[in-house]
């Protein structure tokens, strides 16, 4: 290559590299500043503004506020686990015992099923949009990566609780267990826990307080997997458990 040539071509990689690197930085930064600093939304939740306000939903309300963990029942993150990941506790972030059962089932000819973890899930509302392209599942690999190594297993779990939508326009514990039980969430017990769990695969069709057939054998499904991984302790250790899939 002429060296008139390689002249432009640095100039352009130089800044490019300083972008790359400092978006690298505020991402990291963002991340740690959320291991201590409840957030005040999420992407999923502005994209969900959004789309209300260009659709003319204009009755849309959007109902969230932060409950510390210390204030949230325990069996409502067990609940969780227990329906959505229950090696939560035992992997970094990456279930690929799941990922592989999921491609396996597809190769055989079944409808492709999920096998994102609460960690990637955590992830990808709150710094992402809805969508299955591979700049999307990349980036969330990345944030993901990004917060097991800053946060605490049990920060992970609260921020979940926080910023799951659990009904169309309820996002959190908080504002689910008001809306759904006309209660606090440290009054929940494991069956309203259960089906809070329960609606997670479809927030905005399916509902906790009054539970279809399906909501109601889900949620029967979690209660028996949350007493078979041996109540709320299991979140602070163990053993991993073979992995059952719901009915």
């Amino acid at each position: 290559m002429p060296a008139t040539s390689r002249v432009p071509l640095r100039r352009l990689l130089r800044p490019l590299a300083i972008l790359v690197l400092s978006w690298l930085a505020l991402s990291w930064l963002a991340v740690l500043l959320l291991r201590f600093v409840p957030p005040w939304t999420s992407a999923v939740m502005m994209e969900r503004r959004l789309g209300a306000l260009l659709h003319g939903e204009h009755d849309f309300r959007l109902r969230q506020h932060w409950v510390p963990w210390s204030q949230v029942s325990p069996y409502v993150p067990l609940a969780m686990v227990a329906g959505e990941d229950q090696k939560f506790p035992f992997h970094h972030g990456f279930d690929f015992g799941s990922i592989q059962d999921a491609m396996d089932d597809a190769e055989d000819g079944h409808r492709l099923r999920g096998a994102s973890t609460i960690s990637q899930q955590t992830a990808k509302n709150l710094f992402l949009w809805n969508g299955r392209s591979f700049v999307r599942k990349g980036l969330e690999a990345y944030f993901t990566v990004l917060i097991e190594l800053t946060w605490p297993k049990r920060r992970i779990l609260e921020v979940y609780m926080n910023i799951a939508e659990l009904g169309d326009g309820l996002y959190g514990v908080g504002a689910a267990s008001e809306a759904y039980f006309r209660t606090v969430p440290a009054r929940l017990g494991p069956a309203e826990a259960a089906r809070l769990a329960a609606v997670l695969p479809s927030p905005r069709r399916l509902h906790a307080d009054r539970p279809s057939a399906y909501v109601q054998r889900r949620a029967a499904w979690i209660q028996q997997q949350m007493g078979q991984l041996g109540g709320p302790g299991y979140l602070d250790g163990g053993q991993p458990p073979r992995m059952r899939r719901a009915r």
